[in-house]
């Protein structure tokens, strides 16, 4: 059983410095300076972009789209297209140090997989792992409720020596997710299906801290938990990396 520092830290009306702490924290767990690190916390209300989306012609209209919705807007660390936080969703972003991250991919989002659909199944969820026609940010590592909706979706950065594993698990109101998406996919361009956005309040009676209770005692079943903190080198570099960027 592995040791896994576990933090809750989350910075408020901050996205540049949220999406900074994390990168930071894959590089340090990286080069040994940080443990293997999970960060489980609850979010603002935020369109994480990809680095597809980036490089889309039509990226700041969509940017835009998302500002006029009430959502602030960052580019995440792993995943393909944009995707919604909001206060009624779970944030997760593990680092974990690998020497060859690129060969354990596979195992990774089994692992995260395993652990959601053991979370969710604890609180009666009928949890799958795989994509459903028409999601958002469509992957098959997406977790989804009984093959009908999608709960939870998943990504992986690599960098020599260390994984980063992040993603969104909406708990309740899945409108806000397709109220940000609607005008954001519609910038893009992209296919999806609103109705295909599901949360686990739809299926269970359930709030963000009995999903995040569950969630960390699935992880406490692999993982040896120690409660911790963002520290302060930590913050350091990453208000200096979100500073560079803003220049």
């Amino acid at each position: 059983m592995r040791r896994l520092r576990l933090v809750s830290d989350a910075f408020p009306g901050d996205p540049g410095l949220d999406a900074a702490v994390s990168r930071v924290l894959l590089e340090r767990v990286a080069d040994g300076e940080s443990p293997e690190t999970l960060r489980l916390y609850v979010p603002d209300r935020l369109v994480a972009f990809g680095s597809r989306d980036a490089v889309h012609p039509e990226y700041p209209r969509a940017r835009r789209a998302a500002e006029a919705a009430g959502f602030g807007c960052y580019l995440r660390l792993a995943g393909g297209r944009a995707a919604v936080f909001h206060e009624h969703t779970i944030a997760f972003a593990w680092a974990a140090p690998s020497a060859e991250p690129r060969g354990t991919i596979e195992a990774r989002f089994a692992e995260i997989g395993e652990i959601l659909i053991e979370a969710l199944g604890s609180l009666g969820v009928d949890a799958r792992r795989g994509e459903i026609p028409g999601e958002y940010c469509p992957g098959s590592s997406s977790i989804n409720a009984a093959g009908r909706t999608k709960l939870a979706g998943i990504g992986q950065r690599l960098i020599r020596g260390a994984a980063h594993v992040g993603g969104v698990l909406v708990v309740d109101r899945p409108d806000l997710v397709n109220r940000a998406l609607k005008p954001v996919y519609g910038a893009f361009g992209y296919d999806w299906n609103p109705a295909a956005t599901g949360a686990v309040a739809s299926e269970v009676a359930a709030d963000v801290a009995t999903v995040a209770a569950a969630v960390r005692a699935a992880f406490a079943e692999r993982h040896h938990l120690e409660p911790g903190a963002v520290d302060s080198a930590t913050l350091d570099r990453a208000r200096s990396l979100r500073r560079g960027a803003a220049r």
